[in-house]
Formats: structure tokens, sequence, C-alpha cells
């Protein structure tokens, strides 16, 4: 199984603090032992306006250098300027698929294979229909443009913070309403145990349009502190042969976390439960 670390818990989102440059997360996250890393797009590590050309060659360069494969980039919907794909503003819904639009040419100059897709989030006053159809059309407009630039657009069910995509279903309805290859699906953990399902079924379910795994555990906890089934859901991913990353986003609640003790603390839990597995595997 292939690790990555999402840099939230270095960076200033979605809490201020602690804060640290994004060169100073990838050394210390290859340091630990990580294969790759997921870069959150927001400042101060990956807000697309403020990387010039020249910047993004750097950071690049570090990456190889330190042995860390860009897997993916998260954009940052919500806040001031919403970036809403399900917005009814249509303004909203213009910015929202030209930043993706943005964080898809970063991706491109990190080398990263993967933006994830958060799809948006029903206002009240609005019909579901309608919003599904409005996040639909920014979705076959950002995987459009994201074909020609050889990147997948994943499609993440968010159900502890959004009532459009929750389940598994979800996104793969919506990933299937849009007729491009480049468009998958991914789970969440955290997700997936705020609605009382069972990680290893999305995994059977999402079969192979699965491309991409956040792990956490219950209210953002490190892998092993709550109550999800670890052995099994990593033993579903090896029956699926799931060949993408699965990715820490953990560690991002409050100031009092300490991002290198949660890295390594999660990555030696979830690479002893593979050991076991792969163990039980051979014999």
């Amino acid at each position: 199984m292939k690790y990555a670390f999402n840099t939230w818990a270095y960076s200033s989102y979605p809490a201020f603090l602690p804060a640290y440059p994004l060169d100073e997360a990838i050394r210390r996250l290859a340091a630990i032992g990580y294969d790759g890393v997921e870069i959150g797009c927001a400042a101060p590590h990956a807000w697309p306006p403020y990387l010039s050309n020249a910047r993004r060659r750097e950071i690049r360069r570090l990456l190889e250098s330190s042995g860390l494969e860009a897997v993916s980039l998260l954009a940052t919907p919500g806040g001031g300027p919403g970036l809403n794909p399900a917005s009814p503003l249509v303004e909203e819904r213009e910015a929202t698929v030209q930043y993706y639009n943005d964080v898809i040419d970063l991706a491109a100059d990190l080398g990263a294979g993967k933006v994830l897709y958060i799809a948006g989030w029903q206002i009240f006053g609005t019909s579901r229909q309608q919003a599904w159809e409005w996040s639909k059309n920014c979705l076959d407009n950002i995987s459009l443009y994201a074909e020609a630039k050889n990147i997948a657009i994943v499609v993440e069910p968010t159900a502890a913070s959004t009532n459009l995509i929750e389940s598994a279903d979800d996104a793969l309805e919506l990933m299937r309403s849009v007729t491009r290859k480049n468009v998958k699906a991914m789970l969440d953990t955290l997700h997936v145990i705020y609605r009382n399902d069972i990680p290893a079924d999305y995994v059977r379910v999402m079969g192979k349009d699965l491309v991409h795994v956040h792990a956490s555990d219950k209210d953002r906890l490190l892998p092993g502190e709550g109550r999800v089934d670890w052995p099994g859901f990593m033993k579903a991913l090896l029956e699926a042969k799931f060949d993408g990353f699965v990715t820490m986003e953990i560690g991002i609640d409050s100031r009092v976390s300490d991002p290198d003790q949660i890295a390594g603390t999660a990555l030696s839990f979830l690479k002893g439960v593979d050991a076991q597995l792969q163990t039980t595997y051979k014999a």
C-alpha cells in the first residue's frame, strides 16, 4: 500500500495554527517515511494565484529530490468567496469553475495526477435537483479542462460537511452523469462513519472507480483511535486491487495538534495493519 499525507495539518487551514511553509512540510513528511503528499490549495501552501511559475518549478524540484510524489490537490471551497458549484448564483458557479481550472493548472505544474472535487452544498430555497444540475454542469466543464492535461477529477462524498453528495452511490451517480473517463470517485472514512456506514463496503461499491482514499477515524482522530475496522477496511482495499494512495487527512481541527507526531503515528499504525494482512495473504 502507498501512503500520503494531506498538508492541512501543516498549514493555516482550516485552523490558523500550527503553520509551516510548504517546503518544511514536504521535508518533514519525506523524513517520516511517506510515499506522497496531498497538497491543500489554501494559503500559505498552494493558493494558485500566489504561486509564480518559478515557485511552482521550485516546489516540484523539492518534491522530486525528497522522493515524494505529488499525489493530489485538494481544492478549498467555502469561506468568503464561497466557490460552491451548486450555488444559485451564476457568478459564484463561474468563479468556482475558474478556481478549479487554476487548481488543475497547478496540479499539472507540480506533477499531480488528481484534483479532488467537492460537489458543493444545496442552499435553502433551491431544490436538490437544481443544485445537482448546477454541480454536474460545473463538473462537466472542469473535467473537460482537466482531460486535456491528463488529470483525473475525483468526486468525494462529504456527508459530514455538505448535503448534496453524501454516499458512495451519490458519488458514483454524479461521476457517471459526466461521461468522461477522467472523472472518478473516492471515499473519506470520516464521512462514511458520519453516516453510520461501513468503509469497507464503500470500497466494494466503488470498485474500479475508486482511485483515492482519505483515512481518518471518528472526529478526525488518528487511525486506530476510534471505531473504524482498519484491518477490514485495508483488506477490502487489497481485495479490490486498489492501487491509489491511502491519504491521511487528520490533525486539522485545532492548534493543539502536533503534525509530526500525528503523521508518524498514523503511518506506523496503518503500515502495521498492512504488514499483518500481507503475512496472512502470503500464508
